[in-house]
């Protein structure tokens, strides 16, 4: 860990917030000399200390910790690279279209790799009333079910959420062409083989 780069990354940080050593030292019940130490380079924060750090600056710890707050390359976001990321522990639903470093319950996600639609995992869509209706024949108990189904056209994503013991049917406005994702929570994201139209 490079205490320079780190104390000059908090010291950036702290001036965005429009914060003074003496308010961030506050806020973490410690002395502005601290803070002083850790921006000139002099000391690093002492871990029981990052969580805390982090809470207030707004970044994870692991950046801190870098020193280094690299934003991505600048894609403006593209539907055709949209990824799905569930929670492992809290089932939180997460999508992005760029890339990125997404993390829940303290853990790194993963994005969730697309199949083909099966036998098992066959979905059915049928346009009824101006609406996409669409249907699996896949049971829907509390060990096995449909968590999700997302339809992504070239300018939104609508994103509907199932729960255990309920149907596994969806009704989604007809919008221009798209693709179709369901998610099961044993064998992860689903995609439609043909687009809607």
């Amino acid at each position: 860990m490079d205490c320079c780069k780190v104390g000059k990354l908090i010291l950036t940080l702290r001036q965005e917030k429009g914060m003074t050593q003496k308010a961030l030292a506050d806020a973490m019940n410690i002395s502005d000399r601290t803070i002083s130490k850790w921006e000139r380079g002099v000391g690093c924060p002492d871990v029981s200390l990052l969580r805390g750090l982090s809470d207030i600056l707004e970044v994870d710890v692991e950046k801190i910790l870098s020193g280094d707050l690299r934003p991505n390359d600048i894609d403006r976001g593209n539907m055709k690279k949209i990824k799905f990321y569930v929670c492992p522990d809290c089932g939180n639903i997460l999508f992005c279209t760029g890339d990125n470093e997404i993390s829940c319950c303290g853990r790194r996600l993963t994005p969730l790799v697309p199949q083909d639609e099966d036998s098992y995992h066959r979905i059915h869509v049928d346009e009824i009333e101006n609406d996409y209706y669409v249907t699996l024949e896949h049971e829907m108990s509390k060990q096995h079910y449909i968590t999700f189904a997302a339809y992504v056209t070239s300018d939104r994503v609508l994103l509907m959420k199932l729960y255990p013991e309920q149907a596994a049917e969806i009704r989604f406005p007809v919008m221009h062409k798209g693709e179709l994702y369901v998610c099961c929570n044993k064998h992860g994201l689903i995609k439609k083989l043909k687009n809607c139209k």
